[in-house]
């Protein structure tokens, strides 16, 4: 087998490949049943979409429950503003996506497949429905389409499962989980592109590609969507995309739920989900965010704040008041300049919104927040007034 890889073997220009020429460079998805999770469990695929978990473990719980009514989510909504790699995943190669959740369907048992594609990706909605069209009629049956809202929110699993059930992308921390009950009460299997596209590789093979995708972003030569080996360095990476475009002053790893990390200390880290875990660190969406020297971090940080507290499903308090609350507070410091005042408060604040809401919204905003505080303590205590800060 040839082109063992996501994006290897074809020119990504040429746009979305069909399926005979998928089949030609991969050959057919395999007759693999519930035997598919085994050989996950043993590759060590983690889920691509941010938290990480082993596929397998996933996997084997719905199908633990499932008595051939569960439901697989497709989850290509990809909220992340920064993130840009299941948009071209879905854009170039839709049938290795279609080939695990196919995969995934006779796994669990599964009586419906859902693709749920981000309603502003129309290249990718467009690319998934025409790789649909090829398939066998057995297979179409299964499946039906969702548009997932634009928003940051969108992309949880808990909110994929409520948008299909009841029209609202409304995230949530309650008990029980989608893997058992989630859509019309059914076990739901809710896997990002990424990860099934993967699983469709390591079924024709056996084993784990060892490659992950990561968008590099900000300021670099290139920005966009590298296929890196495990391990690969930030600095390694960064220099795929053509190197920076001018002296670093940090890091963004992760995306916006992810942490600052100065550029001297990021440079030497690996990309790899369990070599970070062992720092304190998550690769999340895979975004890598450089910025630039010459950006100012406290007003970068007082726009991302002012994003995500827009972003809030207004479920609770501690989310609709609090993530402005302390996006208000960022943003008079970025625009005034530095005031001890507003600075204890997003101490105060920070801890205080943090676990405490509906879903995990606030936390992902409140850990974004500490990690720059705890970063770059002496660009926010001598912050001095910028024009006014757009989120």
């Amino acid at each position: 087998m040839t082109g063992s890889r996501l994006l290897a073997g074809r020119d990504l220009a040429l746009g979305s490949e069909g399926l005979a020429e998928h089949e030609r460079r991969l050959g057919p998805l395999p007759a693999a049943g519930a035997s598919v999770i085994e050989l996950l469990i043993r590759s060590g695929l983690t889920g691509r979409g941010g938290a990480a978990y082993p596929a397998g473990l996933k996997w084997r719980s719905v199908a633990a429950q499932s008595d051939g009514t569960a439901v697989v989510i497709v989850n290509g909504a990809e909220g992340e503003p920064r993130s840009l790699k299941d948009r071209l995943l879905m854009t170039t190669r839709p049938h290795l996506i279609l080939d695990g959740a196919f995969l995934a369907a006779r796994a669990v048992r599964a009586r419906q497949v859902v693709l749920y594609i981000g309603e502003e990706h129309r290249s990718s909605q467009d690319s998934m429905a025409r790789a649909l069209a090829e398939r066998t009629d057995e297979e179409r049956r299964l499946v039906r389409t969702v548009a997932a809202p634009a928003r940051y929110v969108a992309g949880a699993s808990s909110a994929s499962v409520h948008l299909v059930d009841a029209g609202i992308a409304t995230p949530t921390t309650t008990p029980p989980s989608a893997h058992e009950r989630g859509v019309d009460g059914a076990p739901t299997l809710v896997q990002n592109v990424e990860t099934l596209a993967q699983v469709a590789l390591i079924a024709r093979s056996g084993n784990a590609t060892g490659t992950l995708l990561v968008t590099v972003a900000g300021g670099v030569s290139r920005p966009g969507v590298l296929e890196i080996q495990a391990h690969t360095t930030v600095a390694e990476a960064v220099e795929l995309a053509g190197g920076v475009s001018e002296p670093p002053h940090a890091v963004l790893l992760g995306g916006y739920f992810g942490t600052w990390i100065t550029a001297a200390k990021a440079w030497d880290l690996p990309l790899d989900h369990d070599a970070l875990r062992a720092r304190g660190l998550s690769l999340g969406c895979g975004v890598i965010g450089v910025l630039p020297g010459s950006r100012c971090v406290v007003c970068e940080v007082a726009g991302i704040m002012r994003y995500l507290a827009s972003e809030s499903s207004a479920q609770c308090g501690p989310c609709f008041f609090g993530l402005r609350a302390l996006a208000d507070a960022c943003t008079r410091i970025a625009e005034r300049g530095t005031d001890p005042v507003d600075l204890q408060r997003l101490q105060r604040w920070s801890a205080e919104v943090k676990g405490r809401g509906a879903c995990h919204h606030p936390d992902g905003a409140v850990m974004f927040l500490q990690s720059a505080l705890a970063t770059f303590p002496d660009d926010f205590a001598g912050h001095r007034a910028h024009l006014r800060v757009s989120a």
